[in-house]
């Protein structure tokens, strides 16, 4: 008999657990791959990521702000029996809302309800996409994921033709992904079935292992495992390297699942894991609440981020466009003093208010915008994990920002070479925060308050008083980008 709170309880247990800890599989390889890098900035963006890592897991504090959407795959043994009549489905989302009220480590809700009109928050991040299937025995197994939007937006369908070179496809697609998604990461692929069966096989691949590695020693013994090895060797070539910054590691492993289709059809969805992949995988089978055992923490590389002799500290208080002119592609800055932080939702409400000549809550002429909507502080923090979120979204708000006056962006991943043009046009610039690093950088934030718009949670304005908070100059006055730059660079070297 399986009890209703051990559904409950477990999978509460398990989103907490992968809030704040990455799979061995994944310690082992991101580790692998930094210490083969050889483009400074991509190192650097590693080796950001997995002390961040290492510091969520001893403080039990998240590994990304955004702590995903949660996605459950369940297997239902025939001869499984419940405790009473509740419905699954209500008892997997009433241990989600445990886990993102958790008082000792609260997780950031960011499901809204209504899509096409008020776009209200649940406020506890339910529900979550559940997707249930009956098998053979008498255990509940639950594969359970919580996912980023940025790299769950970087997500293609296409219904190509039996005859269409798939690989050809993926390689051209890569790079229009951009950096969004947080590179490197895992990239899954479904090929076959229908539209939806092939999504959601894609989805479901990348709850599988990382073995790459472990393909490549032994060799294939299938088509499919010929195709992962292609593409996994292909993709890596592109020069796209960690945060799109250049370099030698854009995947950490290729994961494919397919089934039969149409003879008429070849559906292939791609949909990538970032570098702050969660999932976790646990039996239920009468006995109590799964046991989850906590990584292992010698996988991770001895080497910590510490900043290096050639980074620049900068006191954005006193900062002018003149001192920015100073700053190229690749600079790693300190920055020192108080930034502002406004999301989707923040700017739009900026933009209402300028267009119906209203004044503004609060003075943006000469301040720094940081994209970021942080997870809630605990104890003494000054706030919580608070990593960058994608830039390009704010792109369509970047011309009336800086017609207002502001001096620079951080964010994550690339601009439009609209946007980049704008930038150079105002002489302002566009910097980077290292996505999937969220606990390092929250580490450099000493002080925050909501200061605009605090009913919208998450997304409200926050001033934040940061000391040497490490940034990359992805844009500069020139109009450089280092994610037009990089990946070029690092194509030829790959080739």
């Amino acid at each position: 008999m399986i009890k209703n709170k051990d559904i409950t309880s477990s999978v509460a247990d398990a989103l907490q657990y992968i809030s704040y800890y990455h799979s061995d599989d994944f310690i082992q390889a991101m580790t692998a791959a930094y210490e083969l890098e050889q483009s400074k900035p991509a190192k650097d963006a590693m080796l950001q990521i997995l002390t961040s890592s290492k510091l969520s897991a001893l403080g039990k504090r998240p590994l990304c702000q955004d702590t995903g959407i949660v996605t459950i795959f369940v297997e239902v043994g025939m001869n499984a029996k419940f405790e009473g009549d509740e419905i699954l489905e209500d008892l997997i989302n009433q241990g989600v809302s445990q886990a993102y009220l958790n008082v000792d480590n609260p997780l950031r809700a960011s499901i809204v309800m209504d899509p096409l009109g008020k776009r209200s928050n649940t406020k506890d991040n339910t529900p979550a996409v559940i997707h249930t299937r009956l098998v053979q025995g008498d255990k509940v197994s639950f594969r359970i994921a919580a996912k980023g939007g940025g790299s769950e937006n970087k997500a293609h369908l296409k219904m190509m033709n039996p005859s269409d070179d798939i690989v050809s496809y993926i390689l051209d697609l890569i790079p229009q992904m951009g950096a969004g998604w947080c590179p490197p990461g895992v990239l899954g692929i479904g090929v076959g079935g229908t539209a939806e069966k092939a999504v959601i096989m894609a989805k479901e691949s990348l709850m599988d292992p990382i073995n790459i590695q472990e393909l490549i020693h032994r060799g294939a013994t299938t088509k499919i495992e010929e195709l992962r090895m292609e593409l996994y060797t292909k993709i890596n070539k592109l020069g796209i390297g960690a945060q799109g910054l250049g370099g030698l590691t854009t995947v950490l492993d290729v994961k494919i699942k397919d089934y039969p289709t149409h003879a008429a059809s070849l559906p292939v969805a791609i949909i990538p894991n970032c570098a702050a992949t969660r999932h976790i995988h646990f039996e239920l089978d009468g006995s109590g609440p799964a046991d989850l055992i906590p990584p292992k923490m010698n996988f991770y590389p001895k080497d910590e981020w510490q900043p290096n002799a050639e980074s620049i500290s900068v006191n954005i208080n006193q900062i002018t466009k003149h001192d920015l002119s100073k700053f190229k592609v690749g600079d790693t800055l300190l920055l020192s003093g108080k930034i502002l932080t406004a999301r989707d939702a923040a700017h739009k409400r900026i933009m209402s208010l300028i267009d119906n000549g209203q004044e503004l809550p609060v003075t943006i002429k000469d301040r720094f915008i940081y994209y970021v909507g942080p997870v809630d502080p605990i104890g003494d923090e000054a706030v919580g994990p608070a990593g960058p979120t994608t830039a390009t979204r704010m792109d369509q708000f970047t011309e009336e920002m800086l017609n207002q006056g502001i001096l620079g962006m951080i964010g994550k991943a690339e601009r439009s070479q609209a946007t980049v043009d704008l930038i150079q046009k105002h002489q302002a610039t566009y910097m980077i925060a290292v996505g999937g690093a969220a606990f390092l950088v929250s580490q450099a934030i000493k002080k925050a308050k909501k200061i605009a718009f605090e009913e919208l949670g998450m997304e409200a304005i926050y001033e934040f008083e940061v000391e040497d908070m490490p940034v990359t100059v992805a844009v500069d006055q020139n109009g450089r980008s280092i994610h037009t730059e990089g990946p070029k660079q690092w194509k030829v070297v790959a080739e």
